[in-house]
């Protein structure tokens, strides 16, 4: 009964890991998936976490289901992080909260809300954006489009562009914005282009969700969550997906939250009713490992300061490594203008690299990374970054 089934395409990102485990080539180099990694190439456990799972494994004492929202403490530890510790509106009972399986599971939770709730919404996405966007949209029945987003000429976001499609939206779009650290260009919103955002979106009547992955990536947890807090402040209904994959290395916990704030009381009720109805159908019941791990590290004082300490030298890391790139570049004698790099935030960088370039480099070098030139810059070691730079600057030569 499945002879008419077709194959489906693999997943870009996961069968670059798996060409690049097949490489028997010892110097090969992983720069696609968006995983961080120390200065030895390792993928690290944060020592606050590990500290947080000795003290769960200690306290446990049960198994049982968590309710089909999640833990209510993992909840408000969740709207703390992203609307500030002293934000009413993070305790506002029409704050709500529901625990997903990663930041994935958000952003489907949310589309499966949209699509059967609200049956004439677009979903607006950027362009570029991370691969898997468009793709959660289209299995949960929601139409998508894309807006202007960023502009390769210059590495820059094309400002005029954007805000020209934003302000033809009206009630029944949603904007799907990045809240920092914007995969795959690096390039976030500032201040003014966020309040630009929020004076469109109240006069024109978008909805807007913002997808969060990265918060403390970029400049620190409090500035990565200004163009949130900005929206929330000025009392926009918001639809919030973020993750604790990268800021607490927890990967393979799946742990992630859909938060709706900006909701009337009676509405808030509704949309929570319905946010569980669909969460039954597709997972019934989220995992709790990983939500404990995150309210314990962010409910224990002396945890949360050796978190903000550990994440700080991980987001150091990351930009130092965006220096190192820019100036190991020049040193082997590019000629392309490789500074736009170092004004980059997050793991992602969109280099400019051309697709012809890239397979020289997987080819000649072992080096993998998206054939659309987006590298995960704390893929790179200082030990190694030579090696990439140089392979760049032989890749250029031999398709001159």
């Amino acid at each position: 009964m499945f002879e008419t089934v077709p194959a489906a395409p693999p997943d870009p990102i996961y069968n670059l890991t798996t060409e690049c485990n097949l490489d028997p080539n010892p110097r090969k180099l992983n720069l696609g998936v968006g995983v961080f990694k120390d200065d030895a190439g390792a993928i690290p456990i944060l020592e606050a976490v590990k500290t947080a799972e000795q003290r769960i494994w200690r306290e446990e004492e049960t198994k049982n289901y968590l309710p089909i929202d999640g833990s209510g403490a993992f909840g408000l530890r969740v709207r703390q992080l992203l609307l500030g510790e002293a934000s009413e509106l993070a305790a506002d009972p029409t704050s709500i909260t529901v625990q997903t399986p990663g930041g994935t599971g958000a952003l489907r939770l949310a589309c499966e809300l949209l699509a059967r709730q609200l049956p004439n919404a677009r979903m607006w996405i950027s362009d570029p954006t991370w691969a898997n966007h468009g793709q959660v949209c289209q299995q949960a029945g929601l139409p998508f489009a894309s807006y202007p987003y960023y502009r390769p000429a210059d590495h820059a976001i094309d400002e005029d562009a954007f805000f020209a499609v934003l302000a033809g939206l009206g009630a029944g779009d949603i904007v799907m914005l990045h809240g920092c650290c914007h995969n795959p260009t690096g390039m976030d919103l500032n201040r003014a282009q966020w309040d630009r955002v929020r004076e469109l979106a109240q006069r024109r009547g978008f909805l807007i969700l913002i997808d969060i992955a990265y918060q403390g990536f970029a400049q620190g947890l409090d500035a990565d969550a200004e163009g949130v807090r900005l929206l929330a402040e000025a009392g926009l209904p918001l639809l919030i997906c973020s993750s604790y994959s990268k800021n607490f290395g927890l990967y393979n916990e799946r742990i992630g939250a859909l938060t709706c704030v900006g909701l009337a009381p009676d509405v808030a009720a509704r949309v929570q009713s319905q946010l569980k109805v669909h969460a039954r159908t597709l997972w019934s019941s989220p995992p709790q490992h990983g939500s404990r791990i995150v309210e314990t590290v962010l409910g224990d004082p002396e945890l949360r300061r050796q978190w903000d300490n550990e994440l700080a030298r991980m987001r150091d890391r990351i930009n130092q490594m965006r220096g190192l790139l820019v100036e190991t570049m020049q040193e082997v004698g590019s000629a392309a203008d490789f500074s736009f790099i170092a004004r980059q935030y997050g793991l992602f960088s969109l280099t400019g690299i051309s697709s012809a370039v890239n397979a020289v480099m997987r080819e000649r070098h072992s080096i993998y990374f998206m054939s659309t030139g987006r590298i995960n810059v704390a893929g790179l070691t200082p030990a190694t970054i030579d090696y990439f730079c140089r392979a760049y600057q032989a890749a250029i030569s031999e398709k001159a």
